[in-house]
C-alpha cells in the first residue's frame, strides 16, 4: 500500500493500514486539516468538492464531505465533474477553497484528494505544508451539533464551465460548426464520459463516436493519455473515418490527439498547437515547464513572443504564467492552462482552442502537426542508492557542461543549441528522471547515453 503527503495533496492506494494506504482514517484527517487552513486563511465556510468516477469516489467522497461538516464548513458538491470545473467553480462559489476527489492519470486502486485555494488553484508549498503540519499535528476542532456544516448537491458547474468556454472570444463555434467533424472519444469510462460529448455538443460537432464513455470508473486501459493506451482509438478513428480522436485522463485535465491516419498527433504539441492558434490572434508570452519540448519556445519565438521555462509542476508553472503576464502555457503531458478562463490545466477549453484553430486551418490534423518543428524526447532514469548524494552528482555535471547554456531552478538543464537534456529527482521515487530532446529520436537518445555515461563515470569517481 502506498499513501504519498505532498504539498500540493493526498494520494495514494486503497486500503491497508491507516498511515500506509488511503484509508478512510487517512482521508477524514488530511480534509479536517485542510477545511481548518482553508477557513483561517480565506475567512469562509465553504469549500467545493467534486469528484471523478473512480471506483472509490464515492466512499471518499462521502468521508471527505461528513469531514468538512464536521468542522461547521458547508460544502458545494458537485459530484461528478473534473478537476478545471471544480477550479471554476471554487471563486464562482465564492468558496474558502476546493477538494477534488481524483488521482488523475493513476490506475484505479489509486485515489487523491488536490487541494484548491479561495482562487481556484492549486495551494503554494508555504500553504501545504501548513496544512501537513496541521494534520500532523491534529490541530482541527469539531463543530458541536447546532454548527454543523450544510450540504448543497450543485449539478449547474458543467453548463457553466461549458457556456464560459464558449464565451471566449477566440473560441469560433459558427466556424467548428461549418467544419462538420467527425470526431471519435476516448474518456477512459470517467467524467469525460459526461462533460466532453456536452461540450461537442455545445460547439456544433454533430458527429461523436463514444468510446468508453460510460462513467463508471472500469477504466479499459491505463488510464493516462500515451501513445501505448491508445491503440483501440486510433484504430476506431480509422475504421469511421473520423477527422480527428480526442483523449482525456479521468479527471479531464489532460488532452492529447489521434490524426485522422491514427498516427498521434503526440501529447507534447497539444499546448504547442493551442498556441500557435492564441499566438496568431494575440501578441503575448508563453510558459511551459523545463520537461517540455521545445516546440513551444520555437512557435513562439516565430510570433515574435518571449517563451520562459518554469520548474516542473503545475504550480510552478501557473506562477511564471502570472510572473511574465503569459496568455498561454501548460505542460507537455497535455496540459493546456489558459488564463482568460482559469489557472489550471483545462482539456475543455483545449479541445475548443483546438478544434477552432483545425477548422480555421482547414485541412487535416496530421497536415497541422507537419507545420511544427519535428521533436522527440526519451525518458530515461537511474535509480538512486542510499549512498548516492544527488546534489554533488548534478553540481559535477552541471561543471562539466559549465559553457553550455542551463538552468538549475529544478535539477539541472543543459541546452546544446535545438537539444537538451532535463535531470531531476524524482518527488516520488529513489531515480534521476533524464528528459532528453532531439529533432529524431536517435538524437534524443544518444543525448540521454552520453549524459547517463558522464553520470556512470562520475559516480565511479566519487
Amino acid at each position: 500500500m502506498t499513501l504519498i503527503k505532498s504539498i500540493s495533496g493526498i494520494r495514494g492506494t486503497i486500503g491497508g493500514r491507516a498511515g500506509e494506504g488511503l484509508t478512510p482514517l487517512d482521508i477524514v484527517k488530511f480534509t479536517s486539516a485542510f477545511g481548518t487552513w482553508a477557513v483561517k486563511k480565506a475567512g469562509l465556510k465553504k469549500i467545493v468538492v467534486g469528484r471523478d468516477a473512480r471506483i472509490s469516489g464515492s466512499m471518499v467522497n462521502n468521508l471527505v464531505i461528513g469531514s468538512l461538516q464536521g468542522l461547521g464548513i458547508d460544502v458545494i458538491d458537485l459530484g461528478l465533474s473534473t478537476t478545471p470545473t471544480v477550479e471554476v467553480a471554487v471563486p464562482g462559489e465564492k468558496a474558502a477553497g476546493g477538494i477534488i476527489i481524483t488521482a488523475s492519470h493513476n490506475p484505479k486502486q489509486w485515489n487523491a484528494l488536490k487541494l484548491l485555494n479561495a482562487d481556484g488553484e492549486f495551494i503554494s508549498d508555504a500553504d501545504g505544508k501548513e496544512v501537513l503540519q496541521i494534520a500532523e499535528d491534529s490541530d482541527f476542532n469539531y463543530a458541536d451539533v447546532n454548527d454543523l456544516g450544510k450540504v448543497t448537491v450543485d449539478d449547474t458547474w458543467m453548463q457553466k464551465h461549458i457556456d464560459a468556454i464558449l464565451a471566449l472570444p477566440l473560441v469560433d463555434v459558427k466556424a467548428i460548426q461549418k467544419a462538420n467533424f467527425s470526431v471519435v472519444i476516448d474518456c477512459v469510462n470517467s467524467t469525460g464520459g459526461i462533460f466532453v460529448p456536452a461540450l461537442l455538443d455545445a460547439l456544433g460537432v454533430k458527429t461523436v463516436h463514444p468510446l468508453y464513455c460510460e462513467p463508471d470508473g472500469k477504466f479499459p486501459h491505463n488510464p493516462e493519455p500515451l501513445p501505448e493506451n491508445l491503440t483501440e482509438l486510433s484504430r476506431e478513428v480509422v475504421a469511421k473515418k473520423a477527422q480527428l480522436g480526442i483523449a482525456v485522463d479521468p479527471d479531464v485535465d489532460r488532452l492529447c490527439f489521434v490524426a485522422e491516419d491514427g498516427s498521434m498527433f503526440g501529447e507534447e504539441y497539444t499546448l504547442v498547437a493551442v498556441a500557435d492558434y492564441v499566438l496568431k490572434h494575440a501578441k503575448g508570452n508563453t510558459v511551459s515547464n523545463l520537461s517540455s519540448t521545445r516546440a513551444l519556445r520555437d512557435v513562439t519565438e516565430a510570433a515574435g513572443c518571449t517563451y520562459e521555462a518554469a520548474a516542473v509542476g503545475e504550480v510552478n508553472v501557473v506562477n511564471k504564467m502570472k510572473e511574465t503576464n503569459a496568455i498561454i502555457g501548460g505542460e507537455g503531458n497535455g496540459g493546456v492552462i489558459y488564463p482568460e478562463l482559469h489557472y489550471g490545466r483545462d482539456a475543455l477549453v483545449g479541445i475548443a482552442l483546438f478544434l477552432t484553430h483545425l477548422a480555421k486551418f482547414g485541412k487535416s490534423v496530421s497536415r497541422l502537426r507537419a507545420t511544427y518543428p519535428g521533436y522527440f524526447i526519451s525518458k530515461n532514469k537511474i535509480t538512486l542508492t542510499p549512498e548516492m548524494d544527488i546534489d554533488v552528482l548534478l553540481q559535477k555535471v552541471e561543471e562539466k557542461y559549465k559553457r553550455q547554456p542551463h538552468s538549475t531552478i529544478d535539477g539541472l538543464k543543459i541546452e546544446f543549441d535545438k537539444e537538451w537534456v532535463h535531470l531531476r529527482r524524482s518527488n516520488t521515487e529513489p531515480i534521476i528522471r533524464i528528459y532528453s530532446e532531439g529533432n529524431s529520436e536517435t538524437v534524443a537518445n544518444n543525448l540521454a547515453n552520453k549524459i547517463i555515461a558522464d553520470i556512470k563515470e562520475i559516480l565511479q569517481i566519487s
